[in-house]
């Protein structure tokens, strides 16, 4: 989808709706806003409001955590 959006161009309707159901998918299977971003060609504030108008719960900053550390004795 992301090869046939000129950059900067205005996506509406049905066009709309398929860029932001790609766009949740592979941001739900792990892929940053950033990388997105890149990969279409849009900017970070777009992808993330098309992921927001999707729906989708947008994870916290800082990447994958990795769980609690063990209390030091």
């Amino acid at each position: 989808m992301a090869e046939t959006l000129k950059k900067g161009s205005r996506v509406t309707g049905a066009a709309r709706e398929k860029l932001a159901a790609d766009l949740k998918k592979k941001y739900e299977s792990g892929a940053s806003i950033r990388a997105l971003a890149e990969e279409t060609g849009r900017s970070y504030g777009f992808v993330h409001r098309m992921l927001s108008e999707a729906g989708v719960n947008l994870r916290g900053r800082g990447g994958a955590t990795r769980g609690k550390k063990a209390a030091s004795v």
